[in-house]
C-alpha cells in the first residue's frame, strides 16, 4: 500500500480493506500473476514505455479485445478510485481477466517489427496503471 505512495496516509486502512475484497474474488490470484508478468516485461524495456496505444496497430484479436476492455472498465476502475471507493475500484479490474489471459495466450509481445512490439508494450503500461492505481496487486501473487 505505502509503496503506490497514497496521498492521505489515512487511505491505507480503505486500500487495504479494498484489497482483501480484492483478493477474495476468483479473479484475484490471475490477475495478480498477469500483473506481476507485466511488470517483469516493462522492466526489461531500455526505454521508457508511453502507456498510449496506436489502435490501428492491433492487429491480433486478443489485443483488440485487451484494448476494447481497457477502454470500458479503466473509465469504471478511475471513477470510483476517485471517489475514494477503492473496492470498487479493484472489482472493476476483475472484468479483464479473460481478456488479459486471452492476449498472453495468443499475443506475443516482443515481435521483431519495432513498431508493433512499441505498441504492446503501451497496451501493457495501460494495463499495468489501472491494475496499480489502488494498490500493488502483483504481491498478491505466489
Amino acid at each position: 500500500m505505502v509503496s503506490q505512495r497514497p496521498q492521505r496516509l489515512g487511505d491505507i486502512p480503505k486500500r487495504l480493506a479494498a484489497v482483501r475484497s480484492f483478493s477474495a474474488l476468483p479473479e484475484a490470484a490471475a490477475l495478480a500473476a498477469a500483473n506481476k508478468r507485466v511488470g517483469n516485461i516493462l522492466k526489461k524495456v531500455e526505454d521508457t514505455v508511453d502507456a498510449w496505444v496506436d489502435t490501428a496497430l492491433l492487429k491480433e484479436a486478443a489485443e483488440v479485445a485487451l484494448h476494447a476492455a481497457l477502454v470500458e472498465v479503466v473509465p469504471q476502475a478511475d471513477a470510483a478510485f476517485v471517489t475514494g471507493d477503492y473496492t470498487e475500484s479493484l472489482q472493476a479490474l476483475a472484468a479483464l481477466r479473460a481478456p488479459v489471459d486471452a492476449f498472453f495466450d495468443d499475443v506475443m509481445v516482443n515481435v521483431d517489427d519495432p513498431t508493433i512490439r512499441a505498441n504492446r508494450l503501451g497496451l501493457l503500461a495501460k494495463l499495468h496503471l489501472a491494475m496499480n492505481q489502488v494498490a500493488d496487486i502483483s504481491k498478491l501473487s505466489t
